[in-house]
């Protein structure tokens, strides 16, 4: 199959370039489409801005993704919120083995109140997280006892730097159950 049998000769999108040539008008038309879309260029970025209300920071576990979003639409933030994904998600943003991530979270969380206006972070940690044993150590994750007061001083050192770096954001922590459950902490 050729080309030509896709667009005949005839086709008016393309018939100079079939015949290997570029009349003057075609490229009069091209170079003002081309600067027409440089001129509302403004625009179009004007559309990702507006008044968002949160940032959500979420594990990349495949087995929460779904859960995290169904726990945003409950709450009514779908078309409401950003996201930013990371290995363990708060732990991902302040324990010191991922370190070299830290910078990326505070960058996007930067941007997200820059052009979102976004009014708050959620961080959402998650049970059975392999990121935890790799920052913690499998102890500190042992039982549900341990893992929960691990999680819960993640998510406090986390609470803490958003504050010392954005302090009129809240921010609101919680710990997710593989189905779905959430456990908020203050």
């Amino acid at each position: 199959m050729t080309l030509q049998t896709i667009h005949p000769n005839a086709c008016p999108c393309c018939e100079d370039m079939l015949r290997g040539r570029l009349s003057r008008r075609r490229f009069i038309q091209t170079a003002a489409a081309g600067s027409a879309a440089a001129l509302l260029s403004p625009y179009f970025a004007v559309a990702a801005e507006g008044n968002y209300e949160a940032m959500v920071l979420a594990c990349i576990d495949p087995r929460v993704q779904a859960p995290v979003r169904r726990a945003m639409v409950r709450r009514g933030l779908s078309g409401q919120y950003s996201q930013f994904v990371i290995a363990g998600a708060a732990i991902g943003v302040v324990a010191e083995p991922f370190k070299d991530w830290h910078k990326a979270f505070w960058d996007n969380l930067a941007t997200s109140i820059q052009l979102h206006k976004i009014k708050r972070v959620i961080a959402l940690d998650h049970r059975d997280c392999g990121a935890a044993k790799i920052a913690y150590g499998a102890d500190k994750v042992a039982n549900p006892k341990i893992e929960t007061e691990t999680h819960r001083a993640a998510l406090a050192e986390f609470r803490k730097q958003v504050a010392a770096r954005h302090s009129a954001l809240k921010v609101e922590t919680g710990l997710m159950a593989l189905n779905g459950r959430i456990q908020m902490f203050a």
